[in-house]
């Protein structure tokens, strides 16, 4: 976490969370979702705004992190705003050595393939499950022929609560 973003929070500590207004999909992009786009429904249905600037991008990623619940957030100054996942907390490119990179620019190993049964492909890291990006499933296919991975089939629905994470913190809360 930036210095300048604990600095934030020591000096204003009971900043309200924000829920809703960002949103990592399925090839690791993030998007703004502002009150109009929230209003025609979940992350699923209305993205938002596609977030391109590449030091906003870096500033959200070293301020990515889960609380103790499996809410993923980006803490942006004193405020923490909560993110709507579309499929998991991590997208994975697969580069060619099979070292994975995410969508933060963090590179790790991945220990087991999970596949859901929409047919979509994961990996367990030692930060989390992620999903692969759908550029890269060839390399996965090819790495799994060659034995890099056990395999494991796990229902869809069952992601969430079996590898700690919320699909959405906004959902959660009004629960």
């Amino acid at each position: 976490m930036d210095t300048i973003v604990r600095q934030a929070m020591a000096k204003w500590p009971n900043v309200p969370a924000c829920y809703g207004w960002l949103g990592l999909d399925a090839r690791g992009h993030w998007y703004l979702r502002d009150d109009e786009v929230q209003a025609k429904g979940n992350f699923a249905q209305s993205k938002g705004s596609w977030l391109r600037h590449e030091k906003l991008l870096a500033f959200i990623g070293r301020n990515y992190q889960a609380d103790a619940c499996g809410l993923w957030y980006f803490q942006n100054g004193p405020q923490r705003v909560y993110v709507e996942l579309e499929c998991a907390p991590w997208v994975w490119r697969v580069l060619p050595d099979l070292q994975l990179q995410s969508q933060i620019g963090s590179h790790l190993l991945g220990t087991k393939c999970v596949l859901d049964t929409e047919g979509r492909v994961y990996l367990e890291t030692a930060a989390g499950l992620g999903l692969v990006h759908s550029l890269d499933t060839g390399l996965v296919v090819d790495a799994l022929e060659r034995g890099a991975w056990e395999v494991e089939e796990v229902p869809t629905e069952s992601l969430p609560d079996r590898y700690g994470f919320v699909l959405s913190p906004e959902q959660a809360q009004r629960r």
